[in-house]
């Protein structure tokens, strides 16, 4: 075992709590700080797929995460009008490995939270210096505080300060398309698992979250924009008012601006994920397209490897250098083949819709079979 008397995990979101949780789990001492001054949950829904569950499992959370959203059976593509394209049973397609469950963000931040009651937690704290030497890393905080670690964490996003301090001041890559994001009280007749509406330049999926309630999300290519919040639900019911009923049922059940969340689409490639006694996971190392919705399981992954990694470890450096050619190759793939993805479902259309109707189940299989074996 690595000799790490003190960690310090930068971040609360889903890589930052996983982390954290890991670590414990597997006996170091964590300490984590979270900017925000409260635990916010930031986004609306999320699809915690196989793998992630089986990741969760192994910090024993994944019960409190099936039992806070629902399974979600099926992947399926439809065109604009709702005419089938192709369907996948989730089932079938990850065997063993686990459900997938569509939950609420707030809930699965509730649910990641019960890994992380014996960590100390300070939230309304950002690191604002960071210098490593002689095996430490000397941090600082917005309260005024510093202390020194055996190792820092960066799990604090794609804008992650952590990477700017200590590895790069690369910014992340826009992908050339927004995302509107929301969570309507309603369950659209028909809505059988993950669906995904294919128009030209532009996707509107949804995902089931139990209890009445489903996450809608739309993807559209276009140049990068800032979408004001005031209107921004009459702007995205015309983006999509040419698609079918079941999308139009979503977003009548929608009443106002501020359900919606809009941001840009970026993606980070790091060549470097670890320098001293620095290393990221999450989105902070390898932030991809959502197209394939393996973000925040990427992220959970990460956690367990690390801490697996640092536990079999006899040096610090060791267990990181362990750490990156374990996860490297996988997130990798995932940025790839989410690219690769974003670029199908936008492409043009008739070329697309037949791909998907002649092979799409077999393009499925290609694309995750590689993250069904354990990371």
């Amino acid at each position: 075992m690595a000799k790490i008397e003190t960690v310090l995990v930068v971040g609360g979101g889903v890589a930052g709590l996983a982390t954290a949780a890991a670590l414990h789990r597997h006996g170091f001492s964590a300490e984590l700080v979270e900017r925000q001054p409260s635990w916010q949950a930031l986004g609306a829904g999320f699809l915690v797929q196989a793998n992630g569950m089986r990741a969760l499992r192994s910090l024993g959370l994944a019960a409190n995460v099936e039992n806070a959203g629902t399974v979600v059976r099926r992947w399926q593509f439809f065109d604009d009008q709702g005419d089938m394209l192709s369907e996948t049973d989730l089932a079938a397609l990850w065997g063993d490995v686990g459900p997938c469950i569509g939950i609420e963000r707030v809930k699965l931040q509730s649910a990641l939270l019960a890994g992380v009651t014996e960590v100390r937690t300070r939230l309304g704290t950002s690191v604002i210096s960071l210098v490593q030497g002689s095996g430490r890393a000397s941090v600082g905080f917005s309260d005024g505080s510093a202390r020194d670690y055996d190792l820092v964490v960066g799990a604090d996003g794609i804008k992650s300060t952590v990477r700017a301090l200590a590895l790069t001041a690369t910014s992340p890559n826009y992908l050339g398309a927004m995302n509107w994001r929301s969570i309507a009280p309603i369950h659209p007749a028909g809505l059988a698992g993950l669906q995904m509406f294919l128009g030209q330049s532009c996707v509107f999926g949804m995902v089931p979250l139990g209890a009445g309630r489903t996450y809608g999300f739309a993807y559209v290519a276009l140049p990068r924009l800032h979408d004001a919040p005031e209107g921004r639900l009459g702007r995205l019911r015309n983006r999509f008012a040419t698609f079918g009923a079941r999308v139009q049922e979503y977003l009548d059940a929608l009443e106002r601006d501020d359900q919606v969340i809009c941001s840009a689409m970026e993606w980070m490639e790091s060549e470097t994920w670890h320098s001293g006694r620095v290393v990221l996971v999450g989105d902070a190392a390898h932030a991809s397209s959502p197209m394939m919705g393996q973000g925040g399981c990427m992220a959970m992954e990460d956690a367990c490897v690390l801490a697996e990694e640092l536990r079999a470890a006899t040096t610090v450096e060791d267990g990181l250098d362990s750490y990156v050619s374990r996860r490297k190759p996988r997130a990798n793939w995932v940025q790839q083949q989410s690219i690769a993805l974003a670029d199908i479902v936008t492409g043009p259309s008739v070329v697309r819709n037949a791909a998907l109707r002649e092979r799409g189940r077999q393009a499925m299989q290609t694309r995750f079979g590689p993250l069904v074996p354990p990371p």
